[in-house]
């Protein structure tokens, strides 16, 4: 990494504003280009750009460059447009089949209806009370099939770190899994 970059990344991270706008205005519209390439869809490019200029703001305190600046801006809106491919895949897939109506073939009981239920309100809570990071970079891994490596590029942590949330989360999970079998089990 350049001088430049370093002094550019300094002054962002001590949260110069003017610093910031700069960057974004020099590359707001390539990075545009950029995303529409992969997705196809100038409107949804601008909203991958915008969101992780939003991203790089707010955990620009935490920032770790090994790349070039150019290099990781460019490198990340790539990763965060394939991210949102794979999101409207899921999407479409749900659709598809909740138009389907699952798997017609597969007799689902009203017990087995309510258990899963439950079993998804236990996972939306024990989300919920898991630290903000450590759920999102679950959710990123486990609900938008993002690899640790992808993870760590789009929140500017080590990919340690990832591996050490992700831990945490598993860890909590499991806990909370095992009360609700107890609690299954009475």
């Amino acid at each position: 990494m350049n001088l430049s970059d370093l002094y550019i990344q300094k002054k962002i991270q001590d949260g110069d504003i003017v610093e910031f706008e700069r960057l974004f205005k020099k590359y707001y519209s390539p990075l545009c280009h950029r995303a529409d390439k992969i997705l196809r869809d100038m409107d949804a490019a601008e909203d991958v750009v915008q969101e992780f200029f939003y991203h790089f703001w707010k955990n620009r305190e935490s920032m770790q460059l090994k790349l070039s600046l150019n290099a990781y801006l460019y490198q990340a809106v790539r990763n965060n447009a394939l991210h949102h491919l794979r999101y409207l895949a899921v999407r479409k897939n749900y659709a598809e089949q909740v138009a389907g109506g699952f798997n017609t073939t597969m007799p689902v009981h009203a017990h087995e209806e309510a258990e899963l239920n439950d079993l998804g309100n236990l996972v939306d809570a024990t989300l919920e009370r898991m630290p903000r990071r450590c759920s999102r970079i679950f959710r990123m891994n486990r609900f938008e099939g993002l690899k640790y490596r992808e993870i760590a590029m789009i929140l500017s942590v080590s990919v340690k770190t990832v591996e050490a949330e992700m831990g945490k989360a598993l860890q909590i999970f499991r806990k909370s899994l095992k009360d609700y079998n107890r609690e299954g089990a009475s």
